[in-house]
This record gives structure tokens, C-alpha cells and sequence, in this order.
């Protein structure tokens, strides 16, 4: 069992990623502070950390440069700064991901998963996603529907179909899309995931007339809901 250490000041915010993470199975330790945070890593092995910048005692940039020093444990920055130099800033010193607060906890799980699979080297159980008339077999990397077969995905292009029928009620940002399908962080450019994006449906539209993919404006997307 994965474990990760929360590390808010925030005790409601704090809490609430244990319970919800707790639910999707890992072990999750809580800091309250910068200090108390390095005091736990000395003691405890974890396999990544959720990190708010703004915290007493030891900042969260200063802790992230402490952890920087040592092991390379995956470091998933939380923050409510929204600002494009900021999340540079903190990628920089060697922050692994930036979520902005507020935030959709299903955005965060999703990005811990990518980390840990990266950190880890291991693949999921490739598991058939069955949602309206699409078939996913991530294990063949094919997508038909209504029985016929889409024409062969892009990688990026799979994953992003991936993550949307697996959360088929949830509206994904642009930047949880973009870090599950490219496993890499997010630092504002679209043109890519928008790209990609219309490909995808018009590959879509060759196997059915249905429309999969839901925009909504501002937020992001998901799989629309009048699908059959």
C-alpha cells in the first residue's frame, strides 16, 4: 500500500484528502506544518508527498529544496496561487506536479497515480472499460464503436479517451487531461490538448455519429451525458 504524506495547515483541507484518499486505498500520514513534516520523514518512509506552500514554520518551498537534497520522492505542490510564474517557480525548484486550490480531489488521486507510476515503473492491470457503445481495451490499445473499430489512437490520444470514460460523470481540467494523457506537468499551454482533442472526435466520428466528448466551457471536458 502506497503511503502519502499530506502536509496543510489547512486541517479541514487536510483532512479531507486523508479521508478521500484513504477511500482509494493508501495510507496516508497528516502534517501540519513544514517542521512537523520533516520530523515525520525522518521517522517514516513515504511514497509521496501533497505539499502546500504557504505554511508556519518551515515554508513549503524551503521544504521542497530540503527534500530536493536527498531522495527524488514525488512532490505534488498544492497552492492557491494561479499564476503562470508561480507554477514555474515551483517546478523549478523541483516540484513534480502543481495542483491550484480549489480543487477537484478525482484531479488530485489522478495525478498521484501518474506520479507513482512513474516513481514505481509499474503498469496497471489492463482492464476493458465498457461506457455507452464505446469498448476501451487498454490492453490492445483498440476503441470501438457501436461494434466498429475507431481508427488507431495516439497514445495521448488514448489516454485522454481513458480517463474520460473511466470518471464518466466528472468534468476534467485542461491540465488534468494534459498531465494524465502526456505524464508530464502542465504549465498552461492548450493548443496541444485542444489539438488533440478534435482528432480524437473526428476519429471517433468515423466509427459513429455519436458525439462522446462534452466541452465545457472554462472548465474542461467529459464524456457527454446523452450518449447512449
Amino acid at each position: 500500500m502506497e503511503r502519502i504524506l499530506i502536509v496543510d495547515d489547512d486541517n479541514t483541507i487536510n483532512t479531507m484528502l486523508k479521508e478521500a484518499l484513504t477511500r482509494e486505498g493508501f495510507a496516508c500520514g497528516q502534517a501540519f506544518s513544514g517542521t512537523e513534516a520533516m520530523l515525520l520523514l525522518k521517522m517514516e518512509a513515504y511514497d509521496l508527498i501533497l505539499l502546500d506552500l504557504n505554511l508556519p514554520g518551515i515554508s513549503g518551498e524551503e521544504l521542497l529544496g530540503k527534500l530536493r537534497e536527498g531522495d527524488r520522492i514525488p512532490v505534488i505542490v498544492l497552492s492557491a496561487k494561479d499564476d503562470l510564474d508561480s507554477k514555474v517557480d515551483v517546478l523549478s525548484i523541483g516540484a513534480d506536479d502543481y495542483v491550484t486550490k480549489p480543487f477537484e480531489i478525482k484531479e488530485v488521486v489522478a495525478r498521484i497515480r501518474v506520479q507513482l507510476r512513474k516513481r514505481t515503473g509499474t503498469v496497471p492491470e489492463a482492464k476493458t472499460i465498457r461506457i455507452h457503445s464505446l469498448v476501451i481495451d487498454p490492453g490492445q490499445h483498440t476503441v470501438t464503436a457501436e461494434g466498429k473499430e475507431v481508427p488507431k489512437l495516439t497514445r495521448q490520444e488514448f489516454r485522454i479517451l481513458e480517463l474520460l470514460a473511466q470518471n464518466p460523470t466528472h468534468v476534467f481540467s485542461k491540465d488534468a487531461i494534459f498531465e494524465y494523457a502526456w505524464q508530464e506537468p502542465y504549465i498552461g499551454e492548450t493548443k496541444t490538448l485542444d489539438m488533440h482533442i478534435s482528432n480524437l472526435r473526428k476519429k471517433l466520428k468515423q466509427a459513429s455519429e455519436e458525439e462522446y466528448i462534452e466541452t465545457v466551457w472554462g472548465i474542461g471536458y467529459r464524456m457527454k451525458g446523452n450518449t447512449r
